[in-house]
């Protein structure tokens, strides 16, 4: 049987498409074949630590490798993300980025990478609202009344943060600047001390992620006056959000996947893939939403937008705010 020259070129051509996908489908199957390391900027017990944990739980069952979570704390989490732009792009060496990185892009001017284009975004994870919470003492009883004595007593309310530039200093700010307020910042080394000092009366408000602190609301040892998203949180639903007397106004965190620039497109789907079948698992759901945080979904391209486009709106902030580190 004779083959016409124009199907035996046809054929050709298909097998050579066909063996030339092969590297790639192995390089994709055989990932993970050690232990990946996933970087986290902020300090254990942080919001991003405690998601971070949980997923890597679910990606250590899921690809049979272990996930390890490596805190490297420290300057708004540019250190981490430092450590893992500069990471050899396998696969093996990961950040929990999100929010606080778009932040940060605009507030550093001396940074060793350009988070937008030295970072390959994965896929989201969870998102949340802050709560801005007060000690039970303070007078306010609600945001209304919180509003109301801010505007009083101008410079006499101290709100704590997780450091300059972190996103529980961005929220409060924007709030500041959108209500007229004037309150004094005091950074911590992190939310931990913050939130302890302001269980013991040393600072008045702190503009919070979930996580750390919703045991504490939810015990009466702090009060809950409203959360920054858009819509009331289904975990605090009789809470108002900020956005309901001052319109507009919205700040979230919102966690995700990075890697390094230039890791295979094959790798990157895969860690997509399995993150987001774990925020399928109804278990996983349930653990993130009684953290206080919604489970996202994101492509790598849809994450890489959110990303940009949070830059964008808190460099703006920023620059309201006359914000500068070196």
């Amino acid at each position: 049987m004779q083959i016409a020259r124009r199907d035996f070129l046809r054929l050709t051509a298909a097998s050579a498409a066909a063996l030339s996908l092969l590297p790639r489908i192995t390089l994709a199957e055989g990932y993970p074949s050690r232990p990946v390391h996933v970087v986290v900027g902020f300090a254990a017990g942080s919001a991003s630590d405690i998601v971070t944990r949980l997923i890597c739980q679910s990606l250590s069952k899921s690809l049979g490798l272990p996930f390890i979570v490596e805190n490297r704390g420290g300057a708004g989490g540019t250190l981490g993300a430092e450590v893992v732009a500069r990471a050899s792009p396998d696969g093996y060496t990961l950040l929990t980025s999100g929010s606080q990185d778009a932040v940060t892009a605009s507030l550093y001017d001396k940074l060793s990478y350009n988070f937008l284009h030295d970072l390959a975004p994965v896929g989201s994870v969870a998102s949340g609202p802050l709560v801005v919470v007060v000690n039970t003492s303070f007078p306010a009883k609600s945001f209304p009344e919180f509003i109301a004595y801010a505007k009083t007593n101008p410079g006499k309310i101290n709100f704590g943060s997780a450091g300059v530039g972190s996103v529980a200093h961005m929220a409060p700010e924007l709030f500041k600047a959108m209500a007229n307020i004037d309150m004094v910042h005091v950074p911590y080394r992190g939310l931990a001390p913050a939130l302890n000092d302001l269980l013991g009366g040393r600072v008045q408000v702190v503009f919070s992620t979930m996580p750390p602190v919703i045991g504490h609301i939810k015990a009466g040892r702090l009060r809950a006056l409203a959360v920054t998203s858009k819509e009331r949180y289904e975990a605090l639903p009789d809470l108002p959000t900020v956005g309901d007397f001052l319109p507009g106004y919205e700040a979230s965190i919102t966690l995700g996947l990075s890697a390094p620039k230039n890791t295979p497109s094959e790798i990157v789907n895969r860690l997509n893939s399995a993150t987001n079948a774990a925020l399928g698992d109804p278990r996983i759901r349930a653990r993130l939403t009684s953290l206080g945080v919604v489970p996202l979904s994101m492509t790598p391209a849809a994450y890489g937008k959110f990303l940009a486009d949070e830059t964008e709106k808190w460099r703006k902030v920023i620059q309201a705010a006359h914000i500068k580190l070196g």
